[in-house]
């Protein structure tokens, strides 16, 4: 296991990540942050600014803190891990990572899927509408999302029960009721809500979204592809999608993601003005992507390699969308990305785009083929973004193994 505090700047967890997460050492869950491979206990160091916050069993108290907080806590854990006088008692408060087990990192309250990669759009509606225009004439005006099921988002790890419901091929007389048989992935970026809770009726600017976006974790949406075909038509996904959400047990910053921070690939036509960038000190603007890459494994087997910078929709923009109507946001909120896929073939996040429908199976290295996922799979996904000083911060892993559905 290698020193915490003598870490090379190519490691994931390193001192300019820190992220935070839920973990359970000697019967109590807490909040923790990362470092190498340690987890830093940070309510029993000594003087900790927030251990009250830090010494509940979620993140929830914490998100409920300011965008100053957050930022006062992390050059706070930054300066003390990087003093080398206060070393040797810190190695008193870290715990090995095979010592500890991470939790759910907070309650999740609102939770909203988004659509906002233009390659994955663009692949589905080819799919389902071979003789007609990819992307609908909505989707290049504001980012489509729709609402989930919060209780059932689960941290990764657990294990994914394969959903039953109403299926209909084009060619079946009438639906039939059963497992799905068409169980997909869709390996997407969750961001993390905190901050004051808004009031009813008072939209969030996309200049306002930094006070209310606190970090982002790894996000499998699983999708029943044929109960989802059956039933979308006129509202959109309803039971297809709200039988499990995996997440990522780290939540990293979006302080951490600073260096991250790119500029979106172009959105033609320019939006409404309320979902228009605005200029930042720094030359930039506050409707940013982010250049995150993902390693998607099935089986074991690299399958895809998904770039979140591509993405047509950033997370400020969604933001700002979510709220314009007067809807409220709230600490605990999580929203969806979407898909994240690229242009090529292997940058496609699902397995409807990776298999293209199952006409184009997909082999492991176990010499098998897949289309969609088969009872006994597992799928993890994993991401990691430039940081500063040529450092790399690491997102982590999120995980499933698909069981067989419930008799």
């Amino acid at each position: 296991m290698s020193d915490p505090f003598d870490l090379p700047a190519a490691h994931p967890f390193g001192i300019h990540n820190l992220p935070y997460a839920v973990f359970e050492h000697d019967g109590t869950s807490r909040v923790g942050s990362r470092l190498g491979d340690h987890v830093v206990d940070l309510c029993s160091i000594p003087g900790a600014p927030y251990a009250d916050a830090w010494a509940q069993p979620s993140l929830d108290a914490f998100l409920a803190l300011t965008l100053a907080d957050w930022r006062h806590a992390r050059a706070w854990l930054q300066e003390l891990l990087s003093d080398r006088e206060e070393q040797p008692a810190l190695a008193g408060h870290l715990i090995a990572l095979d010592e500890v087990t991470l939790r759910l990192p907070f309650t999740v309250g609102d939770y909203v899927d988004f659509y906002a990669s233009e390659h994955h759009a663009t692949n589905v509606g080819r799919i389902f509408r071979p003789d007609g225009e990819a992307l609908t004439p909505n989707w290049k005006h504001l980012p489509i999302g729709y609402h989930g099921r919060s209780g059932t988002v689960v941290v990764s790890g657990t294990e994914i029960i394969r959903p039953c419901g109403q299926r209909k091929a084009p060619s079946d007389p009438a639906p039939v009721f059963g497992p799905s048989i068409r169980l997909d992935i869709e390996a997407e970026l969750g961001f993390v809500v905190g901050g004051s809770p808004t009031t009813l009726g008072r939209p969030v600017s996309v200049g306002e979204s930094d006070e209310h976006l606190f970090g982002v974790v790894l996000l499998n949406d699983w999708s029943a592809r044929d109960i989802q075909a059956w039933e979308y038509v006129p509202l959109g996904p309803f039971l297809g999608k709200s039988f499990a959400t995996s997440i990522s047990p780290w939540v990293v910053t979006m302080e951490a993601l600073r260096a991250a921070r790119v500029a979106l690939p172009g959105q033609d036509p320019e939006p409404l003005p309320y979902l228009r960038g605005e200029p930042t000190a720094d030359g930039a603007t506050t409707a940013y992507g982010l250049d995150i890459d993902y390693d998607v494994e099935w089986n074991g087997t690299l399958v895809s390699r998904p770039p979140y910078r591509t993405m047509y929709w950033s997370p400020a923009q969604m933001l700002a969308h979510m709220t314009v109507n007067g809807a409220t946001i709230a600490p605990g909120d999580l929203f969806g990305s979407g898909t994240i896929s690229g242009p090529e073939r292997d940058q496609r996040g699902s397995f409807l785009e990776l298999s293209w429908s199952g006409q184009e199976p997909v082999t492991l290295s176990d010499g098998s083929t897949r289309s969609f996922l088969e009872d006994g799979d597992t799928v993890t996904l994993r991401a990691s973004a430039p940081g500063p000083d040529g450092s790399v911060i690491g997102l982590g892993e999120c995980t499933g193994r698909i069981r067989p559905a419930t008799p």
